[in-house]
């Protein structure tokens, strides 16, 4: 493994050690208090803009990464092949990693075939668990110097590569604990797409033979595994 992946892999480790938060099973429209919903909005709020539609959705995962507090984000709308895609804004890339801000995109049309993934038609559990691996990404990306995220658009062609980053993005959203809200899109996308994998939206009409994104039994076993976990019933946020 190379030195700069051994050197993040031990900084998530880190990191998750410091701001894991205690999973919930559940979330739901009518999970937050108004004086909790309150108080994710004046903790994790700040520098970021999102559609008001989903603000609840997208504060609920945002309180998951504490250490985005300062990041600033933009969630924006807009019509896009892919479901939800995350990248530093072009302005970012000119800037120091530690002063880069990110853009993450939700689609509100796609093709046919896809529609059924969109943002919107997914469940609220499932909406915090996808929106948790897009803010994973951000987290992967604040480790990366500008040159390395040329690297690692290089290295898109590459499906090896892009296997393993999407699932170590869906490791960083289990161990930062939203384990349950990507079991919940992870068997959603399953079952509407009707397929076994899941190997993202660019391959949808190619046979999927590979895990990019973890499947639920393999989310299930890193959840079972991680002392996090341990004990959580089933409840709802107050």
């Amino acid at each position: 493994m190379p030195r700069r992946l051994i050197f993040f892999s031990f900084s998530v480790c880190f990191t998750v050690l410091i701001f894991a938060q205690e999973p919930t099973k559940v979330f739901s429209h009518d999970s937050l208090s108004q004086g909790h919903f309150s108080e994710l909005k004046k903790n994790f709020g700040a520098h970021k803009t999102y559609p008001p539609q989903y603000e609840e959705q997208i504060l609920i995962a945002l309180s998951y990464y504490p250490e985005l507090k300062n990041v600033p984000i933009h969630f924006r709308i807009k019509e896009k092949h892919t479901p939800l895609a995350t990248r530093s804004s072009w302005s970012g890339l000119l800037k120091e990693h530690e002063r880069r801000d990110y853009v993450i995109t939700i689609s509100i049309n796609t093709e046919q075939m896809l529609k059924p993934i969109l943002f919107e038609n997914l469940p609220f559990n499932a909406q915090i668990g996808v929106i948790g691996h897009e803010l994973g990404h951000v987290i992967e990306f604040m480790s990366m110097h500008t040159v390395n995220i040329m690297e690692h658009a290089a290295q898109n062609v590459s499906s090896k590569y892009i296997d393993h980053f999407e699932f170590k993005t869906d490791s960083i959203c289990i161990a930062h604990g939203l384990g349950y809200q990507l079991l919940a899109w992870s068997t959603y996308v399953r079952q509407a797409m009707h397929k076994d994998n899941w190997d993202g939206a660019d391959n949808v009409h190619k046979p999927m033979m590979r895990e990019r994104y973890m499947n639920p039994s393999t989310i299930k076993k890193r959840i079972n595994q991680l002392p996090l976990y341990q004990g959580v019933t089933v409840h709802s946020a107050s």
